[in-house]
């Protein structure tokens, strides 16, 4: 039934107490929520942590919706700031440690090297301002467009084209630290 309903109007019906639109809306969005947090913490268990928080949340948080952007966007904005929020409890290198031990796990033969980029590229993400952090996370982990980053994370697209570039410059800036050491 809720299958060809599209989301502003489900969001409508649960934000005026619809359990099954609400439940449409997480089933339809859950594996988003998920992808967006893990990508942001680098951790599967704080995803799960940002997931549930944005689920449990999201509840009393449909009543602001107000329509002007479409629901997944707004839906990703309410993730990255949960997110943010437990990158900011959490900031503590153990999270990477355990990060570059998940990815070393997974890593085998031909596959090490790129899991050693990639251990190598979330060290460095937490190095960065929160900026460029997020905007890496939505243009290169998500693939989306800087138009589509910027009406998230709301800023101009301007904007996310110059972190862009600023987040090359430092990582290049980071690689030559490391090939120097």
């Amino acid at each position: 039934m809720y299958m060809d309903t599209g989301d502003q109007d489900l969001a409508k019906s649960a934000a005026r107490g619809d359990a099954a639109s609400f439940q449409a809306l997480l089933e339809r969005h859950y594996d988003s929520i998920y992808a967006i947090a893990y990508r942001y913490c680098g951790l599967r268990e704080d995803a799960e942590d940002v997931a549930q928080e944005v689920c449990a949340s999201l509840a009393t948080k449909l009543h602001s919706y107000r329509g002007k952007s479409q629901f997944k966007t707004w839906l990703y904005r309410i993730t990255v700031n949960a997110a943010r929020d437990l990158h900011r409890k959490r900031a503590t290198t153990g999270r990477l440690h355990q990060a570059y031990a998940e990815l070393s796990d997974l890593a085998r033969g031909e596959a090490a090297q790129t899991a050693s980029d990639v251990a190598w590229l979330y060290q460095c993400l937490d190095r960065l301002a929160e900026s460029l952090r997020e905007t890496a996370i939505l243009v290169l982990a998500e693939g989306m467009s800087h138009k589509q980053a910027a009406d998230i994370l709301d800023v101009k697209e301007s904007t996310i084209s110059w972190r862009m570039h600023e987040l090359k410059n430092q990582l290049k800036a980071f690689a030559t630290e490391e090939a120097q050491a």
